[in-house]
C-alpha cells in the first residue's frame, strides 16, 4: 500500500465519491484511473467499491477485469462480483464463480450464500439449492437469520413451499424479515390461507407486522372469490396506517385488479400520492384484463403524460389486451411509442407487436417486426408461428420451427402450442400426431392443458372423435373443463350426440354454473330432433338459476 503518495485532501475526496451509493460509467473509470495511478487497486476495499459501481452500470467485462486483476481478494470482492453477474441474470457464471471461491481460502459468508441461493432460484436449479443448503449447513450458517431468509425465499420462488416450510420453523428464532420471506413465500405459491394462519400466529407472539408483512400476505390473493378476504386485509392495513405505503398501495391495486374489483382498485391508486411504476402497470393491466381497452389506453398516454418510463412489462401488456380485442388502433399508438421511445430492440416488445398485429388481421405487419428485430429468442419465434398459423399459414409456420431448431434456440410449450394450433387452423392431423410426439419423446416437454385442448380439437374437428376422446380418458390427472369442451363443440359440428351426452356430463359435473355447456348440448339434441331432452335440458337450466350470456360484438367505426 502507498496511501502516503495521496495528500489528506485527495485522500478525502476519494473516500467521499466512493461512499456514494451510484457513479455514472465514464465518473467510474476516472476513479478507477485514478486508483491504479496512486497504487491502490490491489486493495481489496477500493477494488469492492469499484467492483460495484461497475456493475451498477451493466458493465461486466470492466468489472470481471478488475476482478481477475486483483491478487488480493476478500470475502466482500468475491460478493461483489458474484452479485454483478447474479444481477445481470447471468445466473451460471454466477454460480461459476461461486464454485472457484469454494476452492480459495477465503469462506462464504451469509451475505454469499444469499446471493447464490437466489441465483439457484432465478436460474430454476432446485438441485442446485439443494446443494448450497447443505453448504449453508456444513458452514454453521444453518441457523443464522440472513441465509434462513434466503432459503425461504429461494425455495418459495421454486414453489417448494414445504422446504421453505421446513426451513422456517426448522430456525431457533425467526425475526421479522424471516416471517415476512415465509408469508411472501405462502403469497407467491398462492397458499393464501397458510399465509393467514401464519399472519395469525406472527400476531400471538408479539412479532408486529411492517409493510412488508401485507405485500406478502396480499400477493397470494388472486381469485374474484377471494375478493372478501382482500377486503378484510386492506382494512386491517386502513387501521394500521399501511394503506398510504407504496409497496402496500401496489400490491392492494394488484390485488383488486386480479379480484375484478376495479373501481376499488382505482380507488387505492388515488390516494397514493406518487403511484410508482409498479402500482402503475398492476392499473394498466387489470383495466387490459378485464376488457376496458380505452380506459387501460387513457392511463397509458396519462402515465406517460407524467413523465413515468414505462418498462416493456407494461407495454407488453397493453399489446397484448389491443390482441385480445382485435382493434388495430390502440396497438398501432403503442407500436408509436415504442419507436419514438427506441424501445423496438427490445425483444419482449416486438414480440408482443408480433402477436398483436397477427391477432388483429395484419400478420404482414407482424412479419415486418420480426424482421427487423435485431436480436431474436424463443419468445419471438414462438409469436411468429402462432401468428403464421393462425393465419392458416401452416408451412411458413413449420419453416420458422426449423430455423428455430438451426439457431440454436430450445423450443419450449409455448412453441409446441403454436404449432399445434397451426395444425389445428390448416386441418393437419398427421403432422399434430407428430409434433406432438416430438414435444413429448424428442424434447422430452410435459404436455400441458394447452396441449391437449389443441390435439383433441385437431382429432374432433377431422371427425376421430373416438380418438380425441381416449386421448382424454388416458390422461393420468382428470381432464380440465377445457379439454371436455372442446370434445364437445366437435361433437356439435359432427352432431353426435351419444358422445356429447358422455362429455357434457363430465363438464355439468366440473363447471355446473356454465350454462354454454348446457346451450350446446341442447343444440345438438334438437340437431337430432330429441325435444324432450331439449326441454329437460332448459329445464334444468332455470330451475338452477344459470343465466346464460348474451352474446355482443362491435364495429370500429372512422378508425381503424
Amino acid at each position: 500500500m502507498k496511501l502516503q503518495i495521496l495528500r489528506l485532501p485527495q485522500f478525502s475526496k476519494l473516500l467521499f465519491e466512493l461512499s456514494k451509493i451510484h457513479q455514472s460509467l465514464p465518473r467510474t473509470k476516472k476513479l478507477h484511473a485514478f486508483i491504479i495511478r496512486n497504487h491502490l487497486s490491489d486493495d481489496p476495499f477500493y477494488a469492492t467499491r469499484i467492483l460495484r459501481f461497475y456493475a451498477i452500470n451493466s458493465d461486466l467485462c470492466s468489472a470481471r477485469n478488475l476482478f481477475d486483476g486483483t491478487s488480493h481478494r476478500s470475502v466482500y470482492l468475491w460478493n461483489s462480483v458474484i452479485r454483478a453477474y447474479a444481477g445481470e441474470h447471468q445466473f451460471d457464471d454466477a454460480l461459476l464463480l461461486f464454485a472457484k471461491m469454494l476452492r480459495t481460502e477465503i469462506k462464504p459468508d451469509s451475505f454469499t450464500f444469499a446471493c447464490v441461493l437466489r441465483a439457484c432460484a432465478e436460474n430454476f436449479d432446485p438441485d442446485g439449492l439443494r446443494v448450497v443448503h447443505g453448504g449453508v449447513v456444513v458452514s454453521g450458517l444453518g441457523f443464522d437469520s440472513v441465509c434462513g431468509s434466503a432459503l425461504v425465499t429461494a425455495y418459495s420462488k421454486l414453489c417448494m413451499v414445504d422446504e421453505a416450510s421446513r426451513v422456517f420453523y426448522g430456525m431457533a428464532e425467526q425475526d421479522l424479515v424471516l416471517w415476512n420471506a415465509m408469508a411472501a413465500g405462502y403469497g407467491y405459491c398462492g397458499f393464501w390461507d397458510k399465509g393467514l394462519q401464519l399472519f395469525s400466529a406472527m400476531r400471538s407472539m408479539g412479532e408486529q407486522p411492517d409493510s412488508y408483512t401485507m405485500v406478502g400476505l396480499i400477493s397470494g390473493l388472486a381469485d374474484p372469490n377471494l375478493l372478501g378476504i382482500g377486503k378484510g386485509i386492506h382494512g386491517f392495513c386502513l387501521k394500521s396506517s399501511f394503506d398510504c405505503n407504496a409497496h402496500v398501495g401496489s400490491a392492494l391495486v394488484s390485488m383488486y385488479s386480479r379480484c375484478h374489483c376495479l373501481n376499488s382498485a382505482y380507488g387505492v391508486f388515488t390516494i397514493l400520492s406518487q403511484p410508482d411504476l409498479v402500482t402503475w402497470s398492476a392499473l394498466i393491466t387489470g383495466l387490459s384484463k378485464s376488457g376496458d381497452y380505452e380506459k387501460a389506453l387513457l392511463f397509458f398516454r396519462k402515465m406517460n403524460m407524467e413523465g413515468k418510463r414505462v418498462d416493456p412489462i407494461l407495454i407488453s401488456s397493453v399489446l397484448a389486451a389491443s390482441g385480445q380485442s382485435a382493434i388495430l388502433g390502440p396497438g398501432s399508438e403503442i407500436h408509436g411509442y415504442v419507436l419514438r421511445h427506441g424501445l423496438e430492440s427490445e425483444v419482449m416488445i416486438s414480440s408482443a407487436l408480433i402477436d398483436m398485429y397477427s391477432k388483429c388481421g395484419f400478420v404482414n405487419l407482424g412479419v415486418r417486426v420480426f424482421d427487423s428485430m435485431p436480436n431474436r429468442n424463443t419468445v419471438s419465434y414462438n409469436s411468429m408461428i402462432l401468428g403464421l398459423g393462425i393465419h392458416g399459414l401452416a408451412s411458413q409456420a413449420f419453416k420458422m420451427f426449423e430455423e428455430v431448431l438451426e439457431k440454436g434456440f430450445k423450443p419450449d410449450e409455448s412453441t409446441f402450442s403454436a404449432l399445434l394450433c397451426t395444425c389445428c387452423h390448416a386441418g393437419l392431423v398427421n403432422d399434430g400426431r407428430e409434433i406432438f410426439s416430438r414435444m413429448t419423446e424428442e424434447f422430452h416437454i410435459q404436455a400441458r392443458t394447452e396441449h391437449y385442448v389443441h390435439m383433441v380439437k385437431l382429432l374432433g374437428m377431422a371427425g376421430e372423435l373416438q380418438e380425441a376422446y381416449d386421448l382424454i380418458l388416458s390422461l393420468q390427472q382428470p381432464a380440465d373443463s377445457g379439454i371436455w369442451g372442446a370434445l364437445l363443440s366437435c361433437c356439435n359440428f359432427h352432431g353426435n350426440s351419444e358422445l356429447a351426452a358422455i362429455v357434457a356430463q363430465q363438464l355439468f359435473e366440473n363447471k355446473p354454473e356454465k350454462s354454454a355447456y348446457r346451450v350446446m348440448l341442447s343444440n345438438i339434441y334438437a340437431g337430432d330432433e330429441r325435444w324432450d331432452d331439449v326441454k329437460k335440458l332448459r329445464d334444468d337450466i332455470q330451475e338452477a338459476g344459470i343465466k346464460k350470456m348474451p352474446g355482443l360484438s362491435w364495429i370500429g367505426v372512422g378508425r381503424i
